[in-house]
């Protein structure tokens, strides 16, 4: 069984199982917690034990020796929509041979510091701009066809509709323990 045959098998199989029981679909996502390892430096964790450490750039305070939260951001897009694609290719039953996301973005680092711009705006700490960069090939698969397949998948991206669609934020504070 190939490797696309494995996931369309797996796909139809929950497909199934959610047409049956809609709620079964419905889920809470695992959380991330972030542990601040002093300065800049932190380290996301996983429930699954996976982590990963960020820090700022050393211009902005930081070691400047592990990637920053904004190209983690940047990864979870390019990482979600390269698995969406490749998902959607295998439930259609095309053999990806070639598949790479880039992300990249243009910002204003003066935001993150709080600054205002010489008209007296505030600077927009959040990238002006994403772009994404897909490059797919398939054997026998016009590029039309593919194509249509990267955008039927970009739909069903969940980053992708987090961002188009704004969820809700909700911030709760808890005061840390001084002890």
């Amino acid at each position: 069984m190939s490797n696309h045959s494995h996931v369309a098998t797996a796909m139809h199989r929950a497909m199934k199982v959610f047409e049956r029981m809609p709620s079964h679909g419905l889920h809470e996502d695992a959380a991330a917690t972030i542990v601040w390892q002093g300065g800049t430096r932190m380290t996301a964790c996983h429930a699954s034990g996976a982590s990963v450490d960020t820090d700022m750039p050393v211009e902005l305070g930081g070691g400047g020796d592990c990637v920053s939260p904004g190209w983690l951001f940047r990864s979870g897009i390019g990482s979600c929509a390269a698995t969406v694609i490749y998902m959607t290719a295998a439930l259609e039953g095309i053999d990806i041979d070639d598949l790479e996301v880039q992300v990249g973005s243009a910002s204003d680092t003066r935001g993150v510091l709080g600054m205002v711009d010489v008209d007296g705006t505030r600077v927009r700490p959040g990238a002006a701009e994403l772009q994404m960069h897909i490059r797919i090939g398939a054997r026998g698969v016009p590029a039309a066809r593919l194509r249509a397949l990267v955008d039927e998948a970009l739909r069903r991206s969940p980053i992708q509709d987090v961002m188009v669609n704004h969820a809700p934020v909700v911030v709760q504070v808890q005061p840390g323990d001084r002890s």
